[in-house]
Formats: structure tokens, C-alpha cells, sequence
């Protein structure tokens, strides 16, 4: 079966979302998190010096949506929680992306809104890379992607 140049192409675009994850980018990224976001461990030693109008980020991919202790979440985080949501990777992206619409289609609720007002327009997976980076749970949290795969069928000879 012959494979066209155009489909080559559109395969490789197509997975170029999943394999683009650059912690460092991520980084220098952040800065633009900073103004409301902090990451700070446990123990209050700083990555990264930030506002406190947002949630500390410290530990967020394999956390459940609104439990960071000690933040007043919006209603629509808390609803999030409720439903069940523990951010994976690909489950941030998406909500730094837009995050009432994220929220809004997780729910079903049009009417509920986050505090978090910023979208996130581009390198959203290398920022969420960068917060993996500081949460000892994501190895708990796999992409939404990994996790809906089938496994793999039995090599038959």
C-alpha cells in the first residue's frame, strides 16, 4: 500500500502534540504563570517565586482539581474535584488552554466559571512538563491519552 507524502506529513503533525514536551521552554514559559502562580515545596523551599492569587502549582499533575490546601477555589475547580478530575498532563494543557471552556465541558455546567482568567495561546504541554518536573505524583497521573490506549495485542508467530 503506498503512502502518500500528505499523509506522512499529517501523521507526524498530528503526533508532534505528544512528543513536543520541553521541561526547560516550559520553564521560561512559566514566567508568565509567575504573576499569579508560585511553586514552592512542602518543606517552603521556592522553584519558582510567585503571586498567591492562584493555587501554589508545587505538586499539581496527579493532584485532584481544587484540594491545593490552603487556596479558595472557584466553584467550578471545586465542582471539577467533585467529578473526579486528577490532572494528567494532557488534562492541564487543555485547561491552560481555556480554562472555563475546559471546565464547562468536563461538568456540563455552562454556568460555572474559574478564577483563572489567562489563556494560554502556545507551549502549554512544555509548561506542563516543567510542572511535572515538581510533582512527585505525576508519575501517578498518565497522559489521558496513554490511558485510554488498548494495550497491546500478544505478538503471534
Amino acid at each position: 500500500m503506498k503512502t502518500t507524502i500528505f499523509a506522512t506529513l499529517a501523521a507526524v503533525a498530528l503526533a508532534a502534540p505528544a512528543m513536543a514536551q520541553d521541561a526547560a521552554n516550559g520553564e521560561k514559559e512559566f514566567k508568565k504563570c509567575k504573576a499569579c502562580h508560585m511553586i514552592q515545596s512542602p518543606d517552603g523551599t521556592d522553584v519558582v517565586k510567585g503571586g498567591k492569587t492562584g493555587p501554589n502549582l508545587f505538586g499539581v499533575v496527579g493532584r485532584k482539581a481544587g484540594t491545593q490546601e490552603g487556596f479558595k477555589y472557584s466553584d467550578a475547580l471545586v465542582k471539577l474535584g467533585e467529578a473526579g478530575e486528577v490532572w494528567t498532563t494532557d488534562d492541564l494543557a487543555a485547561y491552560i488552554t481555556d480554562p472555563n471552556k475546559y471546565v464547562e465541558e468536563k461538568v456540563g455546567d455552562k454556568t460555572l466559571k474559574t478564577k483563572m482568567t489567562f489563556k494560554m495561546a502556545k507551549n502549554q504541554a512544555d509548561v506542563v512538563a516543567f510542572l511535572a518536573q515538581h510533582s512527585p505524583e505525576a508519575g501517578a497521573a498518565p497522559a489521558a491519552d496513554a490511558a485510554a490506549a488498548p494495550a497491546a495485542a500478544p505478538a503471534t508467530n
